[in-house]
């Protein structure tokens, strides 16, 4: 297996509509999906501001746009706000569990009303167990799937990657019924610490895109350092 940046191909998507941003066309970069990966060279690439879907690593390669910016938060410095300190105490009484699984009719049956309830208008609408289990598959055994239950019912799940530096949010669904837990944030506010207690320094939590609303979330966690201009910089 080889982690060296060297010889890695890229390959361009043709234009195409963008997911989140209106009246906008996107391109996006590929890593050659023959190349063997591993945690170091996954590692490298997300410090260049890559991510994964499924077993493909990928960043946005758009003509006359630089909405999308990779975000991460550095762990050591985040200060929870008021409301996500309420959040927080709120869902103490959940139990987590982790697992290298998520084929079970369980988490996919939550994944489903997730997606009809609460993305009914995106690209992974209606939900599909093939594109479900591709999309989140645990791709270079780096992958771990945290389940949160009150008392003995799944309530959410967060896909997570284990990285060299830091975690990596790859995706978190949720009873969209339990709204007053606020189980989105309370994902993330548990990821970080998480990171804390395993000694890692980042939470990487994919693009941030000033102007579009699913993405504004993850300006509520400060710090926030966001990749500009080929550099990791502190912004908020």
């Amino acid at each position: 297996m080889t982690s060296s940046m060297r010889d890695l191909k890229v390959y361009t998507t043709y234009p195409h509509s963008c997911s989140y941003l209106d009246d906008r066309e996107a391109t996006t970069l590929f890593v050659d999906p023959r190349q063997p990966v591993d945690k170091v060279l996954y590692s490298k690439l997300s410090l260049l501001g890559f991510r994964r879907s499924g077993g493909h690593i990928y960043r946005p390669h758009c003509n006359h746009c630089e909405a999308c910016v990779p975000a991460r938060i550095p762990v050591a410095g985040f200060k929870p706000r008021r409301s996500q300190s309420r959040t927080w105490n709120r869902n103490r009484d959940l139990r987590v569990l982790r697992s290298s699984r998520l084929t079970d009719s369980e988490a996919f049956k939550l994944y489903c009303r997730y997606i009809e309830q609460r993305h009914a208008d995106g690209d992974m609408y209606p939900p599909d167990r093939e594109q479900y289990e591709s999309f989140l598959n645990n791709a270079w055994d780096c992958t771990h799937y945290y389940r949160f239950y009150d008392r003995g019912t799944l309530v959410a799940l967060a896909v997570v990657d284990e990285l060299q530096d830091g975690l990596s949010a790859i995706y978190t669904f949720f009873d969209p019924d339990a709204e007053k837990r606020s189980l989105g944030t309370y994902a993330i506010l548990w990821q970080i610490n998480r990171a804390r207690e395993m000694g890692l320094d980042y939470l990487y939590l994919g693009y941030w895109i000033r102007g579009c609303r699913k993405m504004a979330y993850k300006s509520d966690y400060r710090p926030l350092e966001l990749y500009l201009k080929s550099r990791w910089t502190a912004v908020l």
